[in-house]
């Protein structure tokens, strides 16, 4: 069977099933599977902050939006991607991890902006970020503390949605969150969790899904029971 291998996927097996008129097994069917669902996630990750950017464009507003739990989204993106690249995994398990960290800090600047005049303590957290990330980043640090440091980001990626789901709660509001932005959120960290399982990967990466989908989910859902119905136009009277 001459092999047919493209960016770590083997269609050989499913080609060769299929040739022969049958439908391809299990064990060969479903990591390719994996590996397509992995590169569409990465794809789709390029984009996915993008529609809560341009709204905050288009209303110059940040109303509603939580600066810390984006910050921390980033600091977790910074630790999970550098884990990542230093644990070798393959691309299509982490790929959307670095695209997201990209867009993460393009929109955290993005809050800062519209969110003037910022306050001494936002000053000393960007600038502490901006100090340490490249060595994280470059796993520059103790083996011990690299897992340490990775066993904690599932904690900060919790605690990043925990001060947005309060302010959404607390306004009965979710106001300039993006619902096409947590609706990719939530079905990324859905497949994800399969395609960690399929690759493989340790269970902290498959813990973190985990929690991205309890998370994302609670946030899609409040978007949906908050968002306020369109208003009607009144007839004008003959």
């Amino acid at each position: 069977m001459v092999e047919m291998k493209f960016f770590g996927m083997d269609f050989s097996c499913a080609l060769g099933s299929l040739s022969n008129g049958q439908f391809p097994e299990k064990d060969c069917l479903l990591p390719l599977i994996s590996k397509l669902l992995g590169y569409c996630i990465v794809a789709a990750s390029t984009t996915v902050k993008l529609p809560q950017i341009l709204k905050i464009l288009k209303h110059s507003s940040v109303r509603g939006l939580s600066v810390v739990a984006f910050e921390l989204e980033v600091v977790g993106y910074t630790i999970a991607l550098a884990y990542c690249l230093h644990k070798g995994l393959p691309f299509s398990a982490y790929g959307e991890l670095a695209f997201l960290l990209i867009q993460g800090i393009i929109l955290v600047a993005i809050i800062y902006y519209y969110s003037q005049p910022l306050g001494t303590k936002t000053w000393i957290r960007a600038l502490l970020y901006c100090a340490i990330a490249p060595t994280i980043l470059a796993g520059q640090i103790d083996p011990f503390l690299f897992e340490a440091l990775y066993a904690s980001q599932h904690a900060i990626f919790f605690f990043a949605r925990i001060p947005q789901i309060w302010a959404n709660f607390k306004n009965k509001s979710t106001g300039e969150l993006s619902f096409l932005t947590s609706l990719m959120n939530f079905g990324g960290s859905m497949v994800r969790v399969f395609t960690s399982i399929q690759e493989k990967a340790p269970l902290s990466v498959v813990l973190g899904s985990v929690i991205g989908i309890l998370t994302n989910g609670t946030i899609l859902s409040q978007i949906i029971i908050y968002q306020k119905p369109p208003a009607r136009k009144e007839k004008k009277a003959d």
